[in-house]
């Protein structure tokens, strides 16, 4: 289980919003995780409708000894958000942790212990902080991996940002662990010129430690939180659930996409359509072998043997759009005059497109794809409003081969696979088109 702390003594940044959003992408994106509240204010449950009378317990009781009352489990404690995303609630009562373990031996391991025991139940642990810098912040850094600053692109975050950089040094080396320290720009607003230079300013001074991916300024996150949503629930398509999506496949070790680079490293023309070649003849990792084209007979290498071509996808004027050999006419001597057509044998290829991919049967499409070692394939798309979980595929008479069956109306659907947690693209649908993230999106059209 990767833990990751969302610390800034300075208040107003973001953090709360940072810990809601990039649980609940990660939860989207098939990642079993828990949002742990250690802010005595309890804006957490407060930004995800968790009706404050009803919490019976909290935090504090999974951090709490049997001299302090009757402990919990932080499985006993948490609320079920949404698919994959459970919250530990906090409320007032966390304020008196600091008094309660002052002078006790272990007084700063008690959220580690409390996490270890559901270690092995998430992948993720989010843990939001107070904005102060004391015992209970100290616990989360010692509990966590990585460490997440959110600085607000304004004058006086970036003032102060080197203190708290200072001090979260200065802890790290007291909790005697290599924690990866990282600085996210948050409340980003493109337009203004103090911004823009705010930004540059932090790739200069802090560039060992700034993310690659930036939280614009988006006003559907203040709405989502006073609807009491996630992003991921209150407008999928806004530029605040690109960003935290953004954020959530860097952490999961993704190149994030659309960030705007700094000026030396911008990509030239040329550069530019090389990569995109590349990203559209590599569809996927998951590869089932490569097209050849037969030269004719007589051609050859002087050993009377046909040279075979590699497949070159071949990028047309519509970058979405990628033309392999199986779409250009084959070359083939003409038969003598009166002779009966010779049979035509089926490439191992061709057999593969027949049974795998996307296909309309009557009023239902099938999905069927091969990946032998994945213990768990979904499937999302337009159709589920892109929640892989509503989707799973299932194995069916041959392991290794998953399958699912969905009925769809007439018209145009993208979708990508999600294999083990891996959002991929189906490597025998060869229909595909750019989408926002910069990423290849399959397309199916249902008559």
């Amino acid at each position: 289980m990767r833990t990751i702390a969302i610390i800034n003594q300075k208040g107003g940044c973001g953090k709360t919003t940072t810990s809601i959003n990039l649980a609940a992408c990660l939860a989207r994106l098939g990642q079993k995780t828990v949002l742990v509240d250690m802010d005595p204010q309890g804006h957490c449950g407060v930004g995800l409708a968790v009706p404050e009378d009803q919490i019976e317990r909290t935090i504090y009781d999974a951090l709490i000894e049997d001299s302090d009352g009757k402990p919990a489990r932080v499985s006993e404690i948490v609320w079920q958000i949404a698919t994959d995303f459970d919250l530990a609630p906090s409320n007032i009562k966390l304020a008196a942790f600091e008094q309660v373990f002052a002078g006790r031996a272990g007084r700063e391991d008690r959220l580690t212990k409390a996490l270890e025991q559901v270690r092995g139940a998430y992948q993720w642990a989010i843990v939001d902080c107070p904005p102060s810098v004391g015992l209970i912040t100290f616990n989360a850094l010692r509990a966590c991996d990585e460490v997440i600053v959110p600085v607000e692109t304004g004058f006086f975050s970036l003032h102060g940002l080197a203190k708290v950089m200072e001090t979260l040094e200065l802890m790290k080396e007291r909790c005697e662990k290599d924690i990866l320290i990282r600085v996210l720009p948050t409340l980003y607003d493109t337009r203004t010129k103090l911004a823009r230079e705010v930004l540059s300013e932090l790739r200069t001074k802090f560039r060992d430690y700034l993310m690659d991916s930036t939280v614009n300024f988006n006003t559907k996150l203040k709405e989502a939180a006073s609807f009491g949503q996630p992003i991921t629930e209150y407008d999928p398509g806004s530029r605040g659930y690109k960003d935290f999506v953004n954020l959530a496949r860097e952490l999961m070790g993704h190149k994030p996409v659309d960030v705007e680079p700094a000026p030396t490293e911008k990509m030239s023309r040329p550069a530019e359509l090389v990569q995109r070649a590349k990203q559209l003849s590599q569809l996927t990792n998951f590869s089932f072998g490569r097209n050849t084209i037969t030269a004719p007979a007589g051609a050859g290498n002087g050993n009377g043997q046909a040279p075979a071509i590699a497949e070159q996808p071949i990028i047309t004027a519509n970058p979405r759009i990628t033309i392999t050999d199986e779409d250009m006419p084959k070359m083939e001597a003409p038969a003598p005059v009166g002779a009966a057509p010779a049979p035509v044998a089926k490439t191992t290829q061709q057999k593969i497109e027949e049974f795998y991919g996307v296909k309309q049967q009557g009023d239902e499409v099938v999905f069927a794809a091969r990946f032998e070692d994945a213990k768990k394939v979904l499937i999302a798309g337009d159709f589920n409003n892109w929640s892989p979980m509503s989707t799973p595929m299932s194995v069916n008479g041959r392991a290794g081969v998953w399958t699912t069956k969905l009925p769809l109306p007439r018209g145009r659907y993208r979708y990508r696979l999600v294999v083990d947690g891996q959002w991929i693209t189906d490597p025998n649908n060869k229909y595909v088109e750019t989408n926002e993230y910069g990423e290849l999106n399959n397309i199916v059209e249902v008559d």
